[in-house]
Formats: C-alpha cells, structure tokens, sequence
C-alpha cells in the first residue's frame, strides 16, 4: 500500500517551507531575520488560510453534524481496542 500526498500534506509543506525560506533568507542576506521570518509567515498565514476556508476540509456546513462510527475511525486513532 503506497502513499500519496494529498492537498493538506501539500499545505503543511508550504507552510514549514515559507518559513524555512524566510529563515534563510534572513542568514543569507542583509536583510534581517525577523523582517523575513515575518514577511514570509504572511504567506504561511495565507496558506492556511486557503485551507481552511477556500479549500476547507468539509464541503457543507452540514457535513459536520455526521456522526462516525467507531469502526470508522482509524486503528491508530481509536481508543477503543478491536479484536482484529
């Protein structure tokens, strides 16, 4: 079973690389480290945002009242222990 990166992998890289960047940016150049940290968290700050309300994780108001059941969820996430 292969993995493959979805949207919100794809955000969260982004994000880690915007703010990596501006850290470089910051030891490579004159310019100074909390100028470019900071210029470059505005677009991680919009990264998030785009995820969160343009391609937000639901795509109805009411799709958050779905209950799931408990063998729904995830092995790795579920507190309740199966007899698998």
């Amino acid at each position: 079973m292969g993995y493959a990166l979805h949207y919100y992998d794809l955000v969260l890289v982004c994000i880690a690389a915007s703010l990596g960047l501006g850290a470089g940016i910051g030891y490579a150049t004159p310019v100074a480290i909390e100028v470019s940290i900071a210029v470059l968290g505005v677009v991680a700050i919009g990264f998030i945002a785009h995820a969160l309300f343009v391609n937000g994780p639901v795509d109805e108001p009411e799709d958050l009242t779905d209950e799931v059941a408990v063998e729904e969820v995830p092995q790795v996430l579920s507190p309740v222990n199966t007899a698998d």
